[in-house]
């Protein structure tokens, strides 16, 4: 048995294979194979990429979220619900449902959407048994869940829902709001604000609270913040100083939800998950609660999918990496990398299996000399960035308390899930953000490619880290395969190393 997880129909379409022994066979992103960044649509080619990797001709497939109640709130709360997302073989596209028309019974299991966010988490995680937290813009109707988790004696996984918040009161459409309120893309470019929240102050934070905040306590709100507020909302205010109140605003309601999960949850573990987890800034703060957190390096739809596929398995999954994608065949290209780092201080990658997350792990990332003081610029303007923009360090594991002050509850960070304080700042500008803090990925002692790159980084210039970003221009999706690669190389005239 193989089972087919999918997240397709809204956004950030997906697609995950798990084996009946819990190996993850694939888990990839449909944007990167159409180049549409967060397509709701899963293409034909990832499916074809998808299918290759499968080990069993009887499938099962399991979508994560229901339609029928996500249609119905769409009609609850006055919106225009496409009638065809209804119905989940049209939303996932018939032509899938072809290609497995041998081994599959024409059936899609469908499961709630919080449920499948708490899967993911929870059946990667190395936890016997956790308090699952999950915190996102909008299931169906949840906004806020809280279960405790754990495994049967047979080894199945269980849920017990402990307390949820509900449609329209959302932290995560709070925070949307804001994003668009400073003229950024909602549902896009949230990480922004959070990256522009280091250069304000808090001077809004009282009306902010006054004006929308009904209660912190049981997170609440005054009004429907999913199309955004109005126009005249803080008028004058800097954008800057509106990103500072929002980020704090929505830390204060988060430790509020993990505090009510600590006191209602039977674990000493904490499994996070929706995309509000991806608030790597407010994840510092996590360690203030619980000791042992796990954050799976794609907590938001697009991880769901692998979270439906572990639900149809059922049991704990033997997760190993993050390298889940696409496949560059070929060793890593650790000699060539440095010598281009060497002679350019920045290299590209695109090498192995694509990264399952939003984040470049080493496989398809944009590297570079962290030590310099124009490389920030440099690498932004690469990547048509704002300047204000931060970039993350990749360290060997073993000296990361040594340059970063981590975060409690955070011994290593190897998917950049936390921000933490740089202890020297000024020998690394390149990735340290205007608050001396940086977004760290800890590599560990694994014996991969990109360890034997920092290893050998390190012997011979005396730097353990390097800056490592994701490889592609804003707006659009992460290189994926060679044509992709080349394409980036000739246009913006970096070396992209296979």
């Amino acid at each position: 048995m193989n089972y087919i997880g999918i997240s397709s129909g809204f956004h950030d379409a997906a697609l995950s294979v798990i084996d009946d022994k819990g190996n993850i066979l694939f888990a990839g992103h449909s944007e990167r194979y159409n180049k549409d960044k967060h397509t709701k649509h899963l293409c034909y080619d990832i499916v074809e990429d998808a299918l290759s990797y499968t080990t069993s001709r009887d499938i099962k497939i399991h979508y994560y979220e229901r339609p029928w109640m996500k249609f119905l709130r769409q009609v609850r709360s006055g919106e225009k619900p496409v009638l065809s997302n209804l119905f989940v073989k049209e939303i996932i596209g018939r032509g899938l449902l072809h290609k497995l028309q041998d081994g599959h019974d024409g059936k899609v299991h469908t499961h709630n959407h919080h449920l499948s966010h708490a899967a993911a988490g929870f059946q990667t995680s190395p936890y016997d048994d956790a308090t699952v937290v999950v915190i996102d813009a909008i299931g169906e109707f949840d906004t806020i869940s809280i279960y405790n988790a754990w495994y049967d004696k047979n080894g199945i996984a269980k849920y017990k829902k402990l307390w949820g918040q509900r449609y329209p009161d959302s932290i995560g459409l709070f925070y949307s709001a804001m994003t668009k309120r400073v003229g950024l893309r909602p549902l896009d470019e949230e990480y922004i604000l959070m990256g522009m929240a280091a250069y304000g102050k808090s001077k809004s934070v009282d009306k902010m609270s006054t004006e929308l905040i009904k209660s912190y306590r049981d997170i609440t709100f005054k009004d429907n913040l999913h199309t955004g507020v109005s126009e005249t909302f803080l008028e004058g205010a800097d954008d800057m100083d509106i990103a500072c109140s929002a980020q704090l605003i929505a830390e204060q309601l988060i430790m509020n939800v993990i505090s009510k999960a600590k006191m209602l949850g039977g674990s000493k573990n904490l499994v996070y998950g929706g995309g509000v987890a991806l608030n790597c800034l407010a994840n510092r703060l996590l360690g203030d609660y619980y000791d042992n957190i796990w954050i799976m390096p794609n907590p938001g739809d697009a991880g769901s999918s692998l979270g439906a596929a572990c639900l149809g398995y059922g049991k704990r999954v033997n997760w190993t990496t993050a390298f889940l994608g696409y496949d560059i065949s070929g060793n890593y290209p650790t000699n060539r990398i440095l010598d281009s780092l060497l002679s350019d201080k920045i290299a590209g990658v695109a090498s192995g299996r694509a990264e399952f997350g939003p984040r470049a792990l080493g496989h398809r990332s944009l590297l570079a000399d962290p030590r310099g003081d124009d490389i920030k610029d440099k690498v932004n303007e690469i990547k048509r960035r704002q300047k204000f923009r931060p970039f993350a360090p990749i360290i060997l594991e073993e000296y990361a308390d040594t340059y970063f002050d981590m975060p409690r509850g955070f011994d290593n960070s190897r998917y950049m899930q936390v921000i933490a304080r740089c202890r020297v700042p000024e020998l690394f500008p390149a990735i340290v953000h205007h608050d001396k803090t940086s977004r760290v990925q800890t590599v560990p002692k694994d014996g991969s490619g990109i360890r034997e790159l920092l290893e050998k980084w390190y012997v011979l210039t005396g730097c353990p880290m390097l800056l490592n970003t994701s490889l592609n221009v804003r707006g659009e999706p992460m290189v994926n395969n060679r044509d992709d690669a080349d394409r980036f190389e000739n246009m913006y005239g970096v070396k992209v190393l296979s």
